[in-house]
This record gives C-alpha cells, sequence and structure tokens, in this order.
C-alpha cells in the first residue's frame, strides 16, 4: 500500500510479563515503554502492544504493524495515517 503517512517509532516494552495491565508506561529515551500482562506466546504480548497503541491513538488495529522485532522486547511499530505531532500529543510527555 502507500507508506507515505508511515510513522515508524521504537517502542520498548518492559521484560516484566507479569505486569497487573497492559499500559503505556511513558518514554525511556527515545523509547515508549509498554508494561504487558499478556504472555508471549502464539504472539499474544504483540496484539496486546498494538490494542493500547490504537486505543491511546484512536486508530484502528489495522492501522498498525509490527516492522521489526516480533520476538524480541524492543520493537517498531509502523502507524499509517498520523502524523508526528499528533502521534506526540496523544502520548505521555517525554521527560516524565
Amino acid at each position: 500500500g502507500d507508506h507515505r503517512d508511515l510513522h515508524s517509532f521504537p517502542t520498548r516494552r518492559s521484560s516484566d510479563l507479569g505486569a497487573s495491565r497492559t499500559e503505556i508506561a511513558g518514554w525511556l529515551g527515545e523509547s515508549l515503554k509498554i508494561r504487558v500482562a499478556a504472555p508471549p506466546e502464539g504472539g499474544k504480548a504483540n496484539q496486546a502492544v498494538l490494542a493500547v497503541l490504537a486505543e491511546a491513538l484512536s486508530l484502528q488495529l489495522s492501522q498498525m504493524e509490527i516492522i521489526s522485532g516480533q520476538s524480541q522486547p524492543r520493537k517498531v511499530i509502523a502507524i499509517e495515517g498520523l502524523e508526528s505531532d499528533e502521534l506526540e500529543k496523544c502520548l505521555p510527555e517525554k521527560g516524565q
């Protein structure tokens, strides 16, 4: 498809998979840290990461794709149809 409006940003998933709920924990340098309650088996943790991002950004899951790091704690997620400044407005401020 057309990827002109695709924004990729690294997200770092915390390694404590025993989190009580999946949530955005804030920024760690240039990476967004997401705590994940779902187990990594069968891609459940990846789906949980995309779901919490979709909710925070008011987007559909179909507008996001993990383009690298599917089996790693650090992932790069492509987001379609959202400008960088809009993305930052929807997420916690850096340095907090």
